[in-house]
């Protein structure tokens, strides 16, 4: 596979497509530029989606996110295009992408996008611990 940018995500068959189960990944390097002022944005992707017949393969979602370091984009519109090109490829019952951009004049910028697969109901929900941000990297 390619270590340059690439549009082109990968997935692989989902393990256990008879339940519903929570992918949550957290992506603290995006990057893409100000098409006010050519200036680079930087944002934490939050990926969280319940997968339907495929799922995502990191190596391609990384060099997908990469792809964005020399585009222009306003936060909404690449928010909602990432995920777009996320369900285009995964088709999955659930997906949100929460943006967290880094502040810029004096402003922080979270941008929350969701899909949900047409007469697709979640079951009811059980609490549990939540996955604090950073959640894998604490020491």
């Amino acid at each position: 596979m390619s270590t340059r940018p690439s549009k082109n995500l990968q997935t692989f068959p989902n393990p256990a497509p008879q339940r519903d189960f929570h992918i949550h990944m957290e992506i603290p390097e995006f990057t893409c530029l100000c098409p006010m002022t050519g200036q680079p944005d930087f944002a934490t992707l939050i990926l969280d989606y319940i997968p339907e017949k495929t799922c995502v393969e990191l190596k391609s979602l990384k060099l997908y996110i990469w792809s964005f370091r020399d585009e222009g984009c306003y936060h909404e519109a690449v928010t909602n295009r990432i995920l777009d090109d996320l369900v285009q490829a995964l088709k999955p019952r659930f997906m949100r992408l929460t943006a967290k951009f880094y502040v810029r004049g004096g402003i922080f910028t979270n941008v929350v996008a969701e899909h949900r697969e047409p007469g697709w109901q979640p079951v009811p929900r059980v609490e549990l611990d939540r996955f604090d941000s950073q959640s894998n990297t604490r020491g």
